[in-house]
């Protein structure tokens, strides 16, 4: 999801004094700090971009000037005024609103009630509705906005409740907008339509603070940009003076942290796949709203690599493989014959097994064993009429927890008791034991220590050369580059590319596909 604007960036704020000035904002949580010593400067009259990956503390940033939060240390000013907030409702009042990617309103009430909802306009104890309407439009007027004031929340799109949310936002005069993750699920027509909005209030002296993970659209509509990772500052920089490259340079580290080296892997070039027939082929398969159709072969023994920032669609790809969401374009074959991937438990029947980023949410069960845990595939592939024999569990449960060094090794101990480490290979040892030719891996190594990250990726190389068809995401590039023999390439939730992986290939190579860069590696295939 894209759009373009020929509309000039806004020139730098008159006003000497920034609407909020964040500096050494620092916030500790138990065992983490999930900020240290950053800084924000947001100006009267600009679009500013708040970007970073998955983790790098965007949200926590948010949180710390909306009052959600407090901080360690550090300050906030609004206006040179140095404040603290206890809660969203004092920084509302000090004239900072937010709109959030889940639109916070009542769908059951008309589109003035959300937007007067608190403000409505009385006549001593009576609200004047005919009053209370025609002020929600004159807030929607300036907006440029043609929504019928008494019309219910709930007929009107996502899109539609977003600007209304915006218009109900700027009935408190708010001096500071921010904008979280608004275009997540807008197409391309309502994107332009927001930007609209956003450029009339920019236009109109108002600081808006713009938190998206797309590219074109950061670089469509933001003024200026503050980058974080890792809960660090990186810089401030004019977005026109910012190459694409450099911002997701930035972004991931230009350093990435270097693994215990691998054993060298032999990686499939395209020439020896010739006459080989994919385990699994998705043709034009796609989910309106998640991914654009996309074309992917997976060879046996072949590890295929995801590549692209979060949000670029490569979880709802891999979502699409395994059966998680149904498709409503395309169509894939296993093993050269059609097949529908209805639900994973389907999937798994064509033995393919989807381990979930999402470990705690949708992998381990922490109130389980770890035997429980890994037999939970097998047993839901058997049926639960018909119970594992426990001796068949015993051996399968010891021969992992000796395969992939689970720590401690005692099949009943609790799950949630181990190490981020060592959960992540309980779910790996619950998908091997289904015995799949095609495993889908989706962040296996995120959250855990660097030890545990050598000995997952070891596994990995060392399935594909037993003839296992691996999917493997990552947001370390140089961990897909290092393990795949295939990247696919993601951006804004459609693929763009795919590079045949070789010692040639390097992590700025993929990164100037992921950033949309005119340099590219001379064996990609778009």
């Amino acid at each position: 999801m894209t759009t373009t604007s020929d509309a000039p960036l806004a020139a730098p704020a008159a006003d000497p004094v920034p609407v909020v000035q964040m500096s050494g904002i620092t916030i500790s949580f138990p065992g983490v700090k999930a900020l240290e010593d950053v800084a924000l400067t947001l100006r009267a009259g600009e679009i500013h971009s708040l970007m970073g990956e998955n983790g790098a503390g965007k949200s926590t940033m948010i949180k710390a000037l909306t009052g959600v939060y407090q901080v360690d240390s550090g300050s906030i000013r609004v206006h040179g005024q140095e404040m603290t907030f206890k809660g969203p409702a004092q920084a509302q009042a000090a004239g900072i609103s937010t709109v959030y990617q889940e639109v916070n309103l009542c769908e059951n009430l008309s589109v003035a009630e959300n937007i007067m909802l608190g403000h409505e306009v009385r006549r001593g104890p009576v609200i004047d509705w005919r009053a209370t309407r025609a002020r929600s439009r004159e807030h929607l007027a300036a907006l440029n906005l043609d929504i019928d004031p008494a019309s219910t929340l709930s007929s009107h799109s996502l899109a539609v409740q977003q600007l209304v949310a915006i218009a109900r936002a700027m009935t408190v005069d708010a001096r500071l907008l921010i904008l979280d993750e608004p275009t997540s699920s807008l197409d391309a027509e309502e994107v332009a339509q927001l930007f609209a909005v956003m450029r009339t209030l920019r236009d109109r002296g108002v600081a808006i603070l713009f938190v998206s993970h797309f590219l074109e659209q950061v670089y469509a509509v933001s003024d200026r940009m503050t980058i974080l990772r890792n809960g660090k500052l990186v810089g401030e920089y004019r977005t026109a003076e910012l190459p694409r490259m450099q911002l997701v340079s930035k972004m991931i580290g230009t350093s990435l942290e270097v693994l215990e080296e691998l054993e060298e892997n032999p990686r499939r070039s395209a020439a020896t796949r010739e006459g080989a027939t994919p385990y699994l082929q998705a043709i034009g398969l796609g989910r309106r709203g998640s991914v654009q159709p996309f074309d992917l072969d997976v060879y046996p023994g072949e590890v295929v690599g995801l590549a692209g920032l979060l949000g670029s669609g490569r979880t709802e790809l891999a979502r699409l493989l395994a059966g998680a969401d149904r498709p409503d374009a395309g169509e894939v074959k296993v093993e050269g014959r059609p097949v529908r991937l209805r639900t994973p438990r389907t999937a798994l029947g064509h033995d393919i097994a989807f381990s979930s980023e999402s470990r705690k949410t949708e992998g381990i069960v922490g109130d389980l064993t770890v035997r429980e845990n890994i037999v939970l595939a097998m047993q839901a592939e058997r049926g639960w009429a018909r119970r594992i024999p426990r001796r068949q569990a015993d051996e399968v449960v010891a021969k992992y927890i000796d395969a992939l060094g689970i720590r401690p090794p005692q099949p009943e101990a609790l799950v949630r008791n181990l190490s981020g480490g060592n959960q992540q290979k309980v779910l790996l040892a619950r998908w091997l034991a289904t015995a799949p030719k095609l495993l889908i891996l989706d962040e296996p190594t995120r959250g855990i220590d660097v030890g545990a990250k050598a000995e997952i990726q070891r596994l990995v190389a060392g399935l594909a050369e037993e003839g296992m068809s691996v999917v493997f995401i990552s947001a370390e590039l140089e961990e897909v580059v290092r393990l795949s023999h295939r990247i696919a390439v993601m951006r804004d939730r459609e693929k763009v590319a795919e590079i045949d992986n070789s010692e040639h290939v390097t992590v700025p190579d993929v990164v100037s596909l992921i950033a949309g860069s005119d340099v590219h590696p001379s064996d990609v295939h778009a």
